[in-house]
């Protein structure tokens, strides 16, 4: 027993020294915060991954791996899977995504994804003249749509893709545009299993507001006759891109328990570099307990502790559902609570 446990310790901070180590190859010297369109794409999906501290690059796979690493979709289990989370984040707003992905033999595993941000709802409009409230209301929010791809290369190795439409909006303005992520995840037998995934995501075009309301009629010279349309030139802005390596390994695998260890390295274009890591604990595959600590060495940051548990339940043949939840600290902004309820077939 004491053998192994040194063995485990060994394991843990070889791993922890290979990330801390890929650090300074991925590091900015400027910290670039706000200067990227669509932000909603930067909230993590899946409170198991959450439950983890973001630690998933590796262990995604499930449906959930849409939002991490694409390729982890070649290792769903059964048919097909669909799953719904929600998100009351922060400042009164809420996030809801779906997501369906049915494995086709001989062919791979396909999936759609659809996001839905409510930032403000029916807010007055409030003008120089019109401190109070114009009488008209405003919405802002975001919305992404994508389709996915993955298959096993090998009985090793697996691929995956995701393709999005992009939208922000607010009042009578929109900014679209169009994403790419892939990914990548490699299976080798040793520790059970240890895992290595990489993803990049929101590689695409840049996002530009256009609308009515960059538009205005102003009068040019003296007189009432002088009136023209003008329009205001607003820049365009990237999308958050993530670059994101990650480990995981099954340090126990015996009877019916089961603990993995992950590290994820993770280069924003707009920020600085951090590490997640994470454990889950499953008993029997049925029952799972999940501990993280989220965004280690990122400058300024709010965020750190998680953890999450989650059921999987049986309802005959290959039916089966699963609830999860997740609990992330955001210090002194507010605790966000991530819940998704999931079938497979």
């Amino acid at each position: 027993m004491k053998t192994r446990l040194f063995k485990l310790s060994q394991i843990y901070a070889a791993i922890s020294i290979i990330l801390f180590s890929a650090l300074p190859v991925f590091s900015q010297n400027l910290q670039k915060t706000g200067t990227t369109a669509a932000q909603f794409l930067k909230i993590d999906v899946g409170p198991r991954a959450i439950g983890m501290g973001g630690a998933y690059i590796a262990s995604a796979t499930d449906i959930n791996a849409v939002y991490w690493n694409p390729a982890g979709l070649a290792s769903l289990t059964g048919n097909g899977e669909a799953v719904f989370n929600h998100i009351n984040w922060f400042a009164d707003i809420k996030l809801s995504v779906a997501t369906a992905a049915l494995m086709i033999p001989e062919f791979g595993t396909v999936a759609v994804s659809f996001s839905s941000l409510n930032a403000i709802e029916d807010e007055p409009v409030r003008t120089e003249v019109d401190p109070t409230g114009s009488g008209e209301l405003f919405d802002a929010g975001g919305l992404s749509f994508g389709l996915s791809y993955a298959r096993n290369l090998t009985d090793r190795f697996s691929i995956g893709f995701n393709a999005k439409y992009i939208q922000e909006s607010i009042w009578h303005s929109t900014a679209t545009g169009f994403a790419f992520d892939m990914g990548v995840l490699y299976r080798i037998n040793i520790l059970n299993e240890f895992r290595m995934g990489a993803s990049v995501f929101n590689f695409g075009s840049k996002m530009k507001m256009d609308g009515r309301d960059v538009l205005e009629i102003i009068s040019v010279g003296s007189g009432d006759g002088n009136l023209i349309s003008a329009k205001y030139d607003l820049d365009s802005f990237d999308l958050p891109l993530l670059f994101r390596v990650g480990v995981a390994a099954d340090l126990i695998k015996e009877g019916h328990s089961r603990l993995t260890l992950a590290f994820d390295a993770v280069h924003p274009n707009d920020h600085t570099e951090y590490v997640n890591s994470g454990v889950e604990y499953s008993l029997n595959e049925q029952a799972f307990l999940r501990f993280g600590y989220k965004s280690l060495f990122e400058k300024d940051t709010e965020q750190g502790l998680t953890f999450g548990a989650g059921v999987l339940y049986g309802l005959g043949g290959d039916m089966k559902i699963k609830i999860d939840y997740a609990y992330q600290d955001f210090g002194v902004l507010d605790i966000v609570h991530h819940v998704a309820f999931g079938v497979s077939f």
